[in-house]
Order: C-alpha cells, then structure tokens, then sequence
C-alpha cells in the first residue's frame, strides 16, 4: 500500500529557519493521533498539540504527520508516547524550546493530559486581535 510504505518509512524532515534573527512560535495540532494501550491492546485517541520556537531548524509538516500516524500500531503508555514524541522532534530540530500537549480521548470514565517541555521559552511580545 502506497499510504502505509510512506507511513512506514516516514522520518522527521527539516529545513533551516527562514528567520533565525526573531523569535517565533510554531503550533501544530494533529486531532487524530491514535496508538495502542500496552495492557489492553485497545485504541487510544488523542489531540497532540505541538509548540515550539525553532532555532536552526524547522520542522517539515508532512514528514511529522507521517511519522506520527507511525504510532498508529505501536503498543505504548500515554506518557511514554509523549515523551518519545519530544525526544525524536528534539533530537532532529534542536529547538530553543518546545512543549507537548497529548489530550487523550476519555475511556472507562478516565481523561488524562500529558504535557512534556524541554528547553528555555522566550517571552513574546504578541498582540491578537
């Protein structure tokens, strides 16, 4: 299948910041994150949501979303799915900061959030109207 060999051979694609002289945020959400509960092999669901302020690098959106819907099968923890997810986008990008926001869907009467961070936040300066 043409969908699932790409999945399957997704890695994490950057490009050099375009403006490396400002500091800028990044946010990509992904509301149909899916992966495997390692106890019960039932799906879970979950909105990701990804901020980060880059530094030399940007990561390529098409590259994520393949290497995300990777997880689709993979029997893994909540936390352990979020703190891989920060590691690799770490270890490709070297942001100057980045954060993490996984809200799985509820089930049996349970809703967890798992937020991970790495690096130092500057403050900006943003006005939204």
């Amino acid at each position: 299948m043409y969908g699932e060999r790409k999945i399957e051979n997704g890695k994490l694609i950057c490009f050099p910041n375009p403006n490396r002289n400002r500091d800028y945020e990044i946010t990509v959400e992904f509301p149909e994150f899916t992966c495997k509960c390692p106890f019960s092999g039932y799906p879970d669901f979950a909105n990701l949501r990804l901020i980060y302020q880059p530094n030399k690098k940007v990561i390529e959106l098409k590259a994520i979303k393949l290497y995300l819907n990777n997880f689709r099968d993979k029997k893994i923890s909540h936390e352990e799915v979020a703190n891989q997810i920060i590691d690799d986008l770490v270890e490709a990008s070297d942001p100057k900061w980045i954060q993490i926001e996984a809200d799985f869907n509820p089930r049996g009467n349970v809703h967890t959030i798992i937020r991970v961070c790495h690096g130092k936040r500057n403050n900006l300066e943003l006005i939204i109207q």
